[in-house]
């Protein structure tokens, strides 16, 4: 069995790579998530859980921003100058997964005060949200491209140097 680049990267340093890549950023998105429901059922524009909230959404977006343009210049440009991915399944895991960010950064931002300044809180709690539902969805569909075996794709097992 053939791993993709994603899961390679998180079995190798173990434990490290593993709480990197994958639990902190997952730890902070479900805090987010589940203190999101509490925070929108219960209408909470302050307190312990809102407090939470936004410190984890601030180190979330700069948590992964950092980590996105770590990966993309050690793992993405690499690859893609050497022919190294295996299969497209590869390249959509790794670039579907560092699409994340583009939900990520805007979340710490406006918890910072520096975008949506002239929405209403309501417009901010649904646009909140949205980015924590729309990196969810990424993340996952993500990792569900990370564990297919890129041989089942190709009829060849070994690199297919493809050029992108």
């Amino acid at each position: 069995m053939q791993m993709t680049h994603f899961m390679s990267l998180l079995a190798k340093n173990q434990p490290w790579n593993l709480i990197i890549f994958m639990a902190i950023p997952m730890i902070m998105i479900e805090t987010i998530a589940i203190t999101e429901f509490s925070i929108i059922f219960n209408q909470q524009t302050s307190g312990t859980l809102r407090l939470v909230n936004k410190i984890a959404s601030i180190f979330i977006g700069f948590y992964f921003t950092g980590i996105s343009i770590y990966l993309f210049k050690n793992v993405v440009i690499p690859l893609t100058q050497t022919g190294g991915w295996l299969t497209w399944v590869d390249v959509a895991a790794v670039v579907i997964n560092l699409s994340g960010v583009f939900f990520l950064i805007p979340l710490a931002l406006m918890e910072l005060g520096l975008i949506f300044k002239k929405k209403t809180e309501e417009e901010k709690i649904k646009i909140h949200f949205m980015l924590v539902s729309g990196f969810l969805v990424v993340g996952h569909i993500a990792m569900i491209f990370a564990m297919v075996d890129p041989s089942i794709i190709s009829q060849t097992t070994g690199n297919m140097n493809m050029r992108m």
